[in-house]
């Protein structure tokens, strides 16, 4: 174990001889640390578990108490999974609620610097958060998801797996998976086409989710409607599905213009 002189370590925090600890790290109550857990210097955590492997930069701040006055000091924590990278700044809140809540991140997620993830969070395997990436409270994040630098996110919304949204954009609604999102408030704008050939999705696979995007955004039927003739025509495709539970399941809404009328949230 590697632990500098200047470190500050809580007597119950669980550290593994495997990790290292930098100059004026402070590790509060309440923490365990997976095997192999670098951080560098100067972060700060408490009430959090860190998956192995994970890489903490100087000034993160993992753990603390979430930005919602309705917290009293409940018992709750931050679970931050494997082979993660966490650069600096970025701020990760332990979850608001009864006692056992928790804010989860996945396995190898990459946070660029200044991004946040507030309380009751699920960021799933794979997300990046870019610079500045800032998601409310409850937002659940899907697999694979790119979040563009200084976009933000509205608590309670989901964002669906492998979906990118591009820079400065803002959403108080859901985005459907595998799409492509962009502007205040964050439109539809077709498939991640690339991202998903990236991920290895076959041709077959692109070409039903880019047919299921084009039908939602011809907007000839209600997006109700577009549920039952994707359920209907794409029955074995898992990926259509997904889509099709996505928007059928949404409480929030989705946007599919800048006019948010009633045809965008109607499901």
């Amino acid at each position: 174990m590697t632990i500098h002189k200047t470190a500050i370590i809580a007597d119950n925090a669980v550290i593994p001889a495997s990790c290292e600890i930098g100059p004026n790290v402070i590790i509060g109550e309440d923490v365990v640390l997976g095997e192999n857990v670098k951080i560098i210097a100067n972060a700060y955590l408490e009430y959090c578990e860190i998956g192995s492997g994970t890489i903490i930069y100087p000034f993160a701040s993992l753990g603390t108490s979430p930005q919602d006055l309705s917290y009293h000091g409940q018992k709750t924590k931050a679970v931050i999974g494997e082979n993660c990278i966490i650069k600096e700044y970025v701020t990760i809140n332990r979850a608001a609620g009864e006692d056992g809540a928790v804010t989860k991140v996945g396995n190898k997620c990459l946070f660029m610097a200044s991004s946040h993830v507030a309380h009751n969070c699920v960021v799933e395997d794979e997300a990046i958060f870019a610079n500045l990436a800032t998601i409310g409270g409850h937002v659940h994040v899907g697999k694979g998801a790119f979040l563009g630098g200084m976009s933000v996110y509205h608590q309670n919304i989901r964002i669906g797996e492998y979906v990118i949204i591009s820079g400065f954009s803002a959403s108080r609604m859901d985005i459907p998976p595998f799409s492509k999102a962009d502007g205040r408030p964050a439109i539809i704008h077709g498939p991640n086409t690339i991202g998903l050939k990236r991920r290895g999705f076959t041709p077959e696979e692109r070409k039903n989710i880019r047919e299921a995007y084009k039908l939602i955004q011809s907007r000839t039927h209600t997006l109700t409607e577009v549920v039952e003739i994707l359920e209907k025509e794409y029955p074995n495709d898992k990926n259509v599905l997904r889509i099709a539970d996505f928007i059928k399941t949404s409480k929030r809404g989705i946007y599919l213009s800048r006019c948010n009328d009633l045809e965008d949230v109607e499901v």
